[in-house]
């Protein structure tokens, strides 16, 4: 028996990439956080915003251009979400944030603060990491990683090449201890793959105050030793994490 074909039209692939973005869109762009990016680009900070560059369950971050033309990364921080809730011990251990509203909206302006003041110790410890420009509300916006509008991939999609990279990794971490940081979720992938890696998502990063900075130090370093490993490239944990408080 002849298999019945549907009439049914199938949708193109333009209207299904459109309704992908509109989603991806859809999840950020309530009337507040649309309110503020206006504000934005009435200032002249923005002229527009983009593609968007990556994807998550707390943040999306888009391509955008200045009225001079030069891209930049905006990361928009998702006001319905209840992931940072649960993420709330990165901010109650963190002697930066005593004071904050203890609700949804409170939680995520607090996250996209703490990854701002984090972004500015690494770039004053010169940590391989995006350089924060402006954060207003859940809305972060810092130099965009790529070149000629091409954002930088993810290790975990490339894989490592060598030790060197490795090794510059740690030194980054080594660099963010001495000024007083870890990373506290670090992995591959959130580390982008350019002339050097670039380490990325400090949100939950934590100031040497906290108590479980310890913990959350070595997980780390175990986390980018492993990775390496499974390709080929060895290093001992207990000397990289040496090496990185020392």
């Amino acid at each position: 028996m002849a298999k019945k074909v549907s009439k049914r039209k199938r949708p193109s692939k333009d209207d299904f990439l459109l309704k992908e973005r509109f989603k991806v869109e859809s999840e950020v762009f309530d009337r507040s956080t649309l309110l503020e990016l206006s504000k934005l680009i009435g200032k002249g900070i923005l002229e527009t915003i983009e593609n968007p560059i990556s994807t998550g369950k707390e943040a999306n971050v888009f391509r955008a251009k200045t009225p001079s033309g030069n891209y930049i990364a905006v990361k928009i921080y998702k006001m319905e979400t209840t992931k940072f809730m649960r993420r709330k011990e990165y901010l109650e251990g963190d002697p930066r944030f005593k004071r904050f509203k203890r609700n949804e909206q409170g939680f995520v302006y607090a996250f996209a603060q703490k990854e701002h003041k984090n972004l500015e110790i690494c770039a004053k410890a010169k940590v391989h990491a995006p350089k924060p420009l402006l954060q207003v509300k859940n809305i972060l916006i810092m130099e965009f990683l790529g070149e000629r509008g091409l954002p930088c991939t993810q290790l975990n999609v490339l894989g490592p090449e060598s030790l060197s990279q490795l090794k510059s990794i740690l030194l980054d971490m080594r660099r963010m201890y001495r000024a007083g940081l870890v990373h506290a979720d670090l992995s591959e992938y959130n580390i982008l793959v350019g002339p050097k890696p670039y380490l990325i998502d400090f949100g939950q990063g934590v100031v040497l105050h906290h108590p479980k900075v310890e913990e959350y130090l070595e997980r780390d370093v175990k986390n980018i030793v492993k990775y390496f490993a499974k390709f080929g490239f060895r290093m001992d944990e207990e000397e990289a994490l040496k090496y990185v408080k020392s």
